[in-house]
C-alpha cells in the first residue's frame, strides 16, 4: 500500500535548520522556522508532488533506466486515458508500444536513448511484418513517453528534441507492408448476417446503418439524449471522440432511423437502450420456448453482465452472426464507412464530413451553426 503522507517540516538538532527528507534524502531548508526555510520547503513538496511522489532528476543523482520510466508513464496512462470512469481504447496501444520499447531498451539509461535506437525499433517492427500505419501508431505513442518524462524532469529536454526529428513512415518510402483499406459492407452482406443477429444487435447495426455513427455512440445510447421535440431526432452523445477537443456532437435521426429507434426509447431515461442482458434474455426465452415445444426440460442460462454494449463486445456479436452465415466477417466500423459513401456519392464531401462528424477541431462556431442545419436537413431524407 503506498504511503500518501506527507514528508514533514522538522528541525534538525545539531545544525539548528530545518530539514525535509524526500526519496532517502535530506534537504536542509535553511534556519528553523523562517521564511526562507518554509519557502523552501513548499518548493521542493510541490515538485515532488507534481512529479508523482519522487523526486525530480534535477535533484536526483541517480539515472533512470527505460524499464522504470516505463513503470511510472503507465501508471500516469492509466488514470490519464479514462472518459466517463471508464479506460479508453487509447490504453490497449499505449501498452503495446510500451513493451516494445521495454523488450529491447529496458535496461537503457533514458537520457541515452536517441534517433538511431527509435529508428532500430521502427525497422523491428517492419521486420515483424507489422503494418506501416501501425508502425507509426507505436513511434509516436514511444514519443509522447519522452515528451511526458520531459515535462516531469525524468529525461532530458534533449531527448525528446532529438527523437522529434524521426519521421514517420510514409507511403511508398518504406518496406513495410500496407494495411487492408477499410471497405463498406455490402447490402448482401449486411441482409445475410442481419437474421442471424440478436434482435437488440440488429437493431443497434440497423440504427448505425442509417445514421452512420460509430459504434461507441450506438452503444452509450439513453433516452435522455435524444432530442425529440421535432420530425428528425438529434442524439447528442454524453461522451464521444473527440469531446476532450470541446467540439459538440449532434446526430440526427431521419424517419428511417426513428422507427428502429422508438421501442427502444421506452425504458427510464438514464437507462442504455441497448443492453446484452437484455439480448441474453431474449436468447434464453427463445430456447426456453424452443425446447419446451421438444419436450425438453432442461435449458441453458446465459449470465451475461454489463448495463451497455462496448465496442468490442458489439463487435463480436456481429462476427458471430457473420460466421452462422457463412460470409466474412465484417465490423460495426465498416457500417459507417457504407453511409459516408453514400452521403459522399449523393450530397459531396462535406455533407458527409457534416452528418459523421468529421469537421476539423477549429472550425468557428457559425460554421458549425451552419453544418448542423445542413446535416439536419440530409437526413430528413435520407435518415
Amino acid at each position: 500500500m503506498v504511503d500518501r503522507r506527507i514528508p514533514s517540516y522538522r528541525r534538525h538538532k545539531h545544525s539548528g535548520q530545518a530539514v525535509v527528507t524526500l526519496d532517502g534524502r535530506d534537504f536542509y531548508l535553511g534556519p528553523w522556522r523562517s521564511k526562507v526555510s518554509r519557502t523552501e520547503y513548499d518548493r521542493l513538496i510541490g515538485e515532488w508532488l507534481a512529479n508523482g511522489r519522487r523526486l525530480p532528476s534535477s535533484l536526483n543523482q541517480t539515472d533512470i533506466t527505460i524499464t522504470e520510466l516505463v513503470e511510472l508513464y503507465w501508471d500516469f496512462a492509466k488514470s490519464y486515458y479514462v472518459k466517463n470512469g471508464h479506460t479508453t481504447g487509447h490504453l490497449p496501444g499505449v501498452r503495446v508500444a510500451l513493451r516494445i520499447l521495454r523488450q529491447r531498451y529496458g535496461a537503457t539509461f533514458a537520457r541515452d536513448f536517441g534517433p538511431l535506437a527509435l529508428r532500430a525499433l521502427q525497422q523491428q517492427m517492419i521486420e515483424l511484418g507489422q503494418s506501416r500505419r501501425y508502425i507509426n501508431d507505436n513511434v509516436a505513442r514511444m514519443k509522447r513517453l519522452f515528451k511526458w518524462a520531459a515535462s516531469r524532469e525524468l529525461a532530458p529536454v534533449q531527448v525528446h528534441q532529438a527523437l522529434a526529428t524521426v519521421p514517420g513512415l510514409i507511403k511508398g518510402r518504406t518496406d513495410a507492408r500496407e494495411a487492408e483499406p477499410i471497405t463498406p459492407v455490402s447490402d448482401a452482406d449486411f441482409q445475410a448476417a442481419l437474421p442471424e443477429l440478436p434482435g437488440v444487435v440488429a437493431a443497434m447495426a440497423q440504427f448505425q446503418r442509417l445514421t452512420g455513427c460509430r459504434p461507441g455512440e450506438v452503444c452509450l445510447l439513453r433516452p435522455c439524449d435524444v432530442d425529440r421535440s421535432s420530425d428528425v431526432l438529434c442524439y447528442r452523445p454524453e461522451s464521444h471522440k473527440t469531446q476532450h477537443r470541446d467540439r459538440r456532437r449532434q446526430i440526427y435521426v431521419g424517419p428511417r432511423a426513428r422507427k428502429i429507434l422508438e421501442p427502444w426509447l421506452n425504458r427510464p431515461p438514464q437507462q442504455y437502450c441497448f443492453s446484452p442482458k437484455e439480448s441474453a434474455r431474449q436468447e434464453q426465452e427463445a430456447v426456453i420456448s424452443l425446447r419446451t415445444a421438444l419436450g425438453v426440460a432442461q435449458y441453458p442460462r446465459w449470465n451475461r453482465r454489463g448495463d451497455h454494449y462496448t465496442k468490442d463486445s458489439y463487435r463480436r456479436a456481429i462476427v458471430r452472426a457473420c460466421n452462422r452465415a457463412g460470409i466474412a466477417p465484417w465490423s460495426p466500423n465498416r457500417l459507417r464507412h457504407s453511409r459516408a459513401t453514400e452521403l459522399r456519392h449523393r450530397f459531396g464531401l462535406e455533407a458527409a464530413q457534416t452528418v459523421l462528424g468529421h469537421a476539423s477541431a477549429d472550425v468557428t462556431q457559425v460554421y458549425a451553426e451552419r453544418d448542423f442545419k445542413l446535416a439536419k436537413q440530409i437526413m430528413q431524407q435520407v435518415g
